[in-house]
């Protein structure tokens, strides 16, 4: 997700946002746990793209 998406998105939009992909950071991290995936740096990714959402919110207030 780019920062140009981000600002485009409402605030509810990037809240709904922000839990979907938290969820997704957790499930890849479970499945990273069990066995290793095929791309690791997608947990990388996601973990950008929150501090990147979290940001957008910030900056918001």
């Amino acid at each position: 997700m780019k920062n140009s998406e981000i600002k485009e998105l409402t605030t509810k939009e990037l809240q709904e946002r922000l839990e979907g992909v938290v969820a997704e950071l957790h499930n890849l991290k479970l499945q990273h746990s069990i066995s290793p995936l095929p791309n690791p740096m997608v947990i990388r990714e996601k973990r950008r793209d929150i501090a990147r959402i979290k940001t957008e919110l910030g900056n918001r207030d």
